[in-house]
């Protein structure tokens, strides 16, 4: 019987690892033989999880015809991840990838570190800050107070508390967005929110377009549903969308679903301007596409001439009625990640069916953090947690910046106005080679990769203010080591690089 759960076919292998960039070696450096560089590229696409643990393989003939190699090499490098433990075969099954005994499995995703991790290495992978106390330890004091009421009833309420459902749809209309609380359903996060959305609009082989790069959790979400994504390029810069290739795709691809990140954009930063807004929703508006707006980030801005009165109009202002654009907002950005609170802000119709298809699912958001929400949105709690949100995240950014300035000149960024990410280009080296290497070293970054379709922004990290002090100094220091790891080519196929933890 077959181990294999599923299959790579040659041209989507070799995209992968064609997509794989290396800096030009140096002189009196030697390059590895072609064979150890086919199998440092097959293992690093198994330990970033682009190539799935028990994906079967393509045949040595038919890799070494996409590649443009020797069936002898391949051959060599297949046999050399046998003998390392992430290659396993069979006569008459195949090979199919592994991962050695003693390796954790590689994550798909940007999972958090695990808590036990968290004093010996730097977690730069989960762009989540610590919560903004004591604001949460009021909110849950403030729910516990409510919650009696509640405990009388069977507790599940599919479409969310009808208080809190209330309150959102209060604060879109203070925003100039009239909303009623029947184009509200409160979500377990914003992912929860958009996994809804995805299984309601897009089935299995539906094409969603989405921005490239884009979050990578949501990326791998939709890829898990079955859907056929098609990116469209970001503009240069930090200036929002290119709105020319927009229209294109829309116009030739038909996508079912196009999903944006306006404020703030995830991994870049970028923030999209009201003209770009406003276009992007005609646009979709002719071509029938639903367009999804994350505005996890909208009150992150951190520049102060931006403020709340100088940020761009909301994507759902300009269908305020929300027959073509469907607004996801949560409170884990902002005020923090484990508080999984997110809602849906759409035309009725579309609520009601979203709410239908929650029996399904997973019924309802639990009512005690509903309540802690609630209860910062009536105090003003709200406000004063996201102002010590900004400030803190504001003073990470600078020392993280001004650190990767210093330990890493030759490192390319923007500085954004606002968000929790920093969009990096690594000086000519790769970002999946880069993260292998800061797992060395202590510092856990993830790479451009996760962040494209098929391979796309290899040259990239993103860095998240999440750190900043001593901890920003450091974190940068161990970029470094990893760099010159990487640049050594210490980083694949070589021996374990020392260790530089401090406690």
């Amino acid at each position: 019987m077959a181990q294999w759960t599923s299959a790579m076919g040659a041209a989507q292998l070799a995209r992968l690892l064609n997509s794989q960039q290396e800096r030009p070696a140096g002189p009196g450096t030697r390059r590895p033989p072609a064979y150890r560089a086919l199998a440092d590229g097959v293992r690093l696409l198994v330990l970033e999880g682009r190539v799935p643990v028990a994906a079967r393989l393509p045949a040595e003939r038919e890799l070494a015809l996409a590649l443009s190699v020797s069936r002898t090499t391949v051959a060599a490098a297949y046999e050399a991840l046998r003998t390392e433990g992430f290659l396993e075969s069979r006569r008459g099954a195949g090979s199919w990838t592994a991962v050695p005994a003693g390796n954790p499995l590689p994550a798909r995703g940007l999972e958090p570190l695990p808590p036990e991790a968290l004093g010996s290495v730097i977690d730069l992978g989960c762009a989540s800050l610590p919560a903004p106390e004591p604001w949460l330890t009021r909110a849950v004091q403030g729910a516990l107070e409510e919650l009696p009421p509640y405990a009388h009833t069977h507790g599940d309420y599919p479409a969310g508390l009808p208080a809190l459902r209330s309150m959102i749809a209060e604060r879109y209309t203070a925003r100039g967005i009239p909303t009623m609380p029947e184009q509200i359903m409160v979500t377990t996060g914003a992912m929860g929110a958009i996994d809804a959305i995805c299984h309601l609009f897009a089935g299995r082989g539906e094409r969603i377009a989405v921005e490239s790069p884009s979050y990578a959790n949501i990326l791998q979400l939709m890829r898990e549903a079955g859907a056929r994504l098609v990116p469209v390029a970001m503009a240069e810069g930090l200036t929002g969308w290119d709105l020319d290739r927009w229209r294109q795709v829309l116009r030739e691809a038909a996508p079912r679903l196009a999903y944006v990140v306006a404020d703030f954009h995830n991994p870049t930063g970028a923030l999209a301007d009201e003209d770009q807004r406003r276009r992007l929703v005609d646009a979709a508006r002719s071509a029938g596409t639903v367009l999804v707006a994350d505005e996890t980030m909208h009150e992150l801005w951190l520049d102060e001439e931006l403020g709340d009165a100088g940020m761009p109009r909301q994507v759902c202002g300009f269908d305020p009625a929300g027959s073509t654009v469907i607004t996801v907002g949560s409170a884990s950005k902002a005020f923090w990640a484990g508080m999984r609170i997110g809602w849906v802000r759409a035309a009725p119709d579309v609520i009601r069916s979203l709410v239908a298809a929650r029996a399904y699912a997973d019924l309802g958001t639990p009512v005690l953090e509903q309540l802690a929400v609630n209860w910062l949105f009536s105090t003003g709690g709200w406000e004063q947690a996201v102002d010590l949100r900004r400030a803190q995240a504001r003073e990470n950014r600078d020392a993280l910046v001004a650190a990767v300035r210093r330990e890493l000149p030759g490192w390319e960024f923007e500085v954004p106005r606002g968000g929790l990410t920093l969009w990096v280009r690594a000086g000519g080296l790769s970002g999946s080679r880069l993260a292998e290497a800061g797992e060395r070293v202590g510092v856990r970054v993830p790479s451009g990769p996760r962040f494209g379709v098929d391979g796309a922004f290899e040259g990239y990290v993103r860095l998240p203010f999440t750190v900043g002090g001593a901890v920003a100094e450091e974190a940068a220091v161990r970029l470094a080591a990893a760099a010159r790891l990487v640049e050594s080519g210490a980083a694949t196929g070589g021996a374990e690089a020392p260790r530089t933890f401090v406690a």
